[in-house]
């Protein structure tokens, strides 16, 4: 089940202008920064409220955001939820016609469990699906 809007993943060409943009838009810095190697983006994150800002730059150009901005301006990317059982949504979102774009959860960023349902079949957007990953 969704349970929160967790972030709302937002492609930029420039990751140091678009920080310093959405720090002044804020009127907050991020509270981290951290580079995904598996997926070739290096992210920053903003809180607010009880969601965040994601913001994305790809880091070659292979990563899905460097072939995201060759085709569409910079923006929303992606749509996430937070759920407490990603297998269990996974499951239950494939038994009722989506595709996901992973057979099993991944790690991702913000030491999360993530998984990805293709736009095709979801009104044109790109939904992420994240899981809190428990401290150990």
């Amino acid at each position: 089940m969704l349970t929160n809007l967790e972030h709302l993943g937002l492609a930029v060409p420039d990751l140091a202008a678009a920080t310093a943009l959405y720090t002044k838009l804020l009127g907050t810095g991020p509270y981290k920064t951290e580079h995904v190697a598996s997926e070739a983006v290096d992210t920053v994150f903003f809180q607010v409220g009880g969601s965040k800002i994601e913001l994305l730059a790809g880091t070659s150009t292979d990563s899905a955001i460097t072939k995201f901005l060759e085709k569409k301006p910079a923006g929303i990317h992606h749509v996430a939820f937070e759920v407490d059982d990603i297998e269990a949504e996974m499951a239950r979102l494939r038994a009722e016609g989506f595709i996901l774009l992973n057979e099993a959860p991944k790690r991702g960023a913000d030491n999360k469990l993530v998984c990805f349902v293709h736009p095709k079949s979801a009104g044109g957007v790109l939904v992420e699906l994240c899981q809190s990953i428990a401290a150990a």
